[in-house]
């Protein structure tokens, strides 16, 4: 029993590795002409920018989280600003969905939820910030190359992010990585259906108010793909309310937390950031059960 929901599993991966590679390819193409303008846009916002981080980072890109980090780290950009983005940026949640023929209105859903809860949480934490302390994100526009020890070129390099790589191979790499953490949760979710049972698994812990919140948050925290695919499919399995995946993947920044704590020799200012992700993040998920309850 537990080896035949391995192999459907195994089977159900392999299916949606096309969509996957072709997917990728799109944003790899998107990234690579949108990047300097994206990250010039975001650097000229000033107070506003909250709203074109939001905005931007919905954009489905691999590198962005990671250099929103160098320019908050050079104080480029605004701690709003970051957080907009962070919350904003959809990772790896639109090619699983695309790739499970989920609806578009979905997926529209949830990237304009990301996207307007990044900028109203941005625009508010920078006024919070601003009435404590004096606006001073903008105080340069030096290159972030000059002003971090790390260059935002070696940061992907050393993240595994492969955005020095031509586009066609950098899709594969990616399509590789998201097969194997998409083959895990499929064949433990299979394993468990099987050995549990279906309603018993749909009364799961991360299916409960208020706790799958906070736990869908933590697994948002993991600086890397496996956090969005995780949360997807369990989502799409049945497993997981929509407004813990929300919680979660609002968190979820990719690489952007492990980049910030590299670059940024400011600890504290670190761990600040990483605690207002998670509780904006884990609070949004907690606003849409609420909405969704009442309605």
């Amino acid at each position: 029993m537990i080896q035949e929901a391995i192999i459907d599993a195994l089977i159900d991966s392999v299916k949606l590795l096309p969509f996957l590679y072709i997917t990728y390819i799109l944003m790899e193409y998107l990234e690579h002409h949108t990047e300097s303008r994206t990250k010039m846009i975001v650097q000229q916002a000033g107070r506003m920018g909250p709203i074109f981080g939001g905005l931007l980072g919905a954009v489905p890109q691999c590198g962005f989280s990671a250099a929103a980090a160098n320019l908050y780290a050079g104080r480029v950009i605004t701690v709003g600003t970051l957080l907009a983005i962070f919350l904003s940026t959809s990772d790896e949640m639109l090619p699983i969905m695309l790739s499970e023929a989920a609806p578009i209105s979905l997926i529209g859903k949830i990237l304009l939820i990301k996207a307007l809860y990044g900028i109203l949480a941005g625009l508010l934490i920078d006024l919070i910030v601003q009435g404590r302390h004096k606006y001073h994100a903008m105080q340069t526009k030096r290159e972030t190359e000059r002003e971090n020890p790390f260059a935002i070129k070696e940061i992907c390099e050393h993240d595994h992010c492969n955005c020095q790589d031509g586009i066609f191979l950098s899709a594969f790499k990616h399509t590789s990585e998201v097969f194997v953490f998409l083959f895990i949760v499929s064949a433990v979710l299979n394993v468990g259906i099987e050995t549990i049972g279906e309603e018993a698994l749909a009364q799961f812990i991360l299916h409960r108010p208020f706790l799958g919140e906070v736990l869908a948050g933590l697994i948002g925290l993991i600086p890397n793909c496996a956090a969005s695919v995780v949360l997807t499919q369990l989502y799409l399995e049945g497993a997981m309310s929509f407004s813990a995946m929300m919680a979660g993947l609002l968190v979820g920044a990719g690489v952007g937390l492990l980049v910030l704590f590299r670059v940024s020799r400011n600890i504290l200012k670190n761990l600040l950031v990483l605690i207002m992700l998670y509780l904006t993040g884990v609070c949004g998920g907690l606003l849409i059960h609420l909405f969704s309850s009442l309605l």
